[in-house]
C-alpha cells in the first residue's frame, strides 16, 4: 500500500471511528460510504471534461445531498435511498434494500461534504481508490463482530491463486462465490501488470465483458460491485455482479478461468416452523442435470457447478482454482 493510498484509507477510517459513538458499525459505515461514493462518481462523470450522461434521476444526485444540511438533509438522503432502490440495473444492485445507519445529521453532513465531495475520485488511478477501498473491507473483516471476514479470502492466498491460473487478455472469469470481489479484481490486475500493451480492444474487454461473479447476500454483491468498479471493472452502468444462489441453476454462460473460494459448510439446509411452532431442519439437496451427484454437500456441489461453468477448449487446460478448508 503506498503512501497515498494509506492516508485516504486512514481519512476513511478516522471518519468511522467518529461514527462508531453513534453505534454505527464497521460494516455499516463501509455500506453507507459505498452508497455516497456511487452518487458523487456519478456526478464526477456527468462534468467537464468527461460529460456523460448520470444515470441518477434528476433531483436524487450528488448536488442535491451537498446543498442540504441538518434535517432537510437527513431526510432528503433517506429518500434519495428509497427512490434509488427502485431501479433496475446498477442502481437497483447498489441501492436495493438501502437504509440510511447514520443517527446525527451533523455527521451525515461531515462524511458528505468534509470527506466524501473533498476527493476527486475520477481522477484518482484505480490502484490508488480500489485499494483505499479494499483497505476498509480489511479491516471491516478483522472485526471479529461483524462477521465479515468470511466474506474476504485473504489476499495473498487469492494473488497465490491466480498466479498459479494465470488469466491473459481475451479471457473470460468467473467466481461464483464472489464475495467482495478479490479474486476478480486481483485477476484484473494480473493481466495488466503482465500485459503491458493491451490493445484497444483487449482494455474494452478487461472493462467491460471479462469478469463475472455471483453472490448470494445482496448486501455484500453491492460492496463488491463498487469494489470492482473502483478497480476499474465496470461502470456506472454495467457491473458484472449476479445477485442470487450460483448453485440453484446452470446459469448457460462459460468461462475460460474460474477462481473462488465458496463456502466450506458440508450440508446445507434449511428450518421449518410448523403451525404448532415446533422447528425441524430439512437437507437442500441440489438436483441439476449438469451434476454427476445429488447432494447437499455444499463442496462437492461447488465443485461440479465449477465444472459446468469451465470451457473445455481452453489452450493450456486446467482454467480451475478455488480454496480447500484447513
Amino acid at each position: 500500500m503506498n503512501n497515498n493510498t494509506h492516508s485516504l484509507v486512514q481519512k476513511l477510517w478516522n471518519y468511522c471511528n467518529v461514527l462508531r459513538d453513534d453505534g454505527m458499525s464497521y460494516g455499516d459505515y463501509v455500506e453507507q460510504l459505498t452508497y455516497l461514493l456511487f452518487l458523487k462518481m456519478a456526478h464526477e462523470r456527468s462534468q467537464p471534461p468527461h460529460n456523460q450522461a448520470s444515470i441518477v434521476p434528476k433531483g436524487y444526485g450528488w448536488p442535491e445531498l451537498l446543498a442540504r444540511d441538518g434535517d432537510a438533509l437527513f431526510d432528503h438522503y433517506r429518500h434519495t435511498l428509497e427512490r434509488l432502490g427502485l431501479e433496475r440495473g446498477t442502481l437497483g444492485l447498489i441501492f436495493a434494500k438501502a437504509q440510511n445507519k447514520f443517527q446525527d445529521p451533523a455527521k451525515l453532513r461531515r462524511v458528505v461534504a468534509d470527506l466524501i465531495d473533498a476527493e476527486t475520485w475520477t481522477i484518482l488511478g484505480a490502484d490508488v481508490k480500489g485499494d483505499a477501498y479494499e483497505g476498509l473491507l480489511e479491516r471491516n473483516a478483522q472485526d471479529t463482530k461483524s462477521g465479515a471476514g468470511q466474506y474476504f479470502t485473504p489476499r495473498a492466498l487469492i494473488q497465490a491463486m491466480v498466479d498459479c491460473i494465470g488469466p491473459r487478455p481475451g479471457e473470460t472469469i468467473c467466481d461464483p462465490a464472489c464475495g467482495t470481489g478479490g479474486f476478480l479484481f486481483t485477476a484484473h490486475h494480473h493481466i495488466t501488470a503482465h500485459h503491458k500493451n493491451l490493445t484497444r480492444d483487449q482494455l474494452k474487454h478487461l472493462k467491460e465483458k471479462a469478469f463475472t461473479g455471483y453472490e448470494l447476500v445482496q448486501a455484500t454483491a453491492r460492496v463488491c460491485a463498487m469494489n470492482l468498479m473502483l478497480h476499474g471493472i465496470g461502470s456506472e452502468k454495467s457491473v458484472p455482479v449476479v445477485v442470487g444462489d450460483a448453485l440453484g441453476a446452470d446459469p448457460g454462460a462459460r468461462f475460460d478461468v474460474v477462481l473462488a473460494n465458496p463456502p466450506f459448510g458440508k450440508k446445507s439446509s434449511t428450518v421449518i416452523v410448523g403451525e404448532d411452532g415446533r422447528t425441524s431442519t430439512e437437507k437442500d439437496i441440489i438436483e441439476r442435470d449438469d451434476f454427476w451427484a445429488t447432494t447437499s454437500n455444499k463442496q462437492l456441489n461447488f465443485v461440479q457447478h465449477i465444472k459446468t461453468l469451465l470451457r473445455n477448449e481452453r489452450a493450456r487446460g486446467g482454467g480451475a482454482a478455488r480454496q480447500r478448508p484447513f
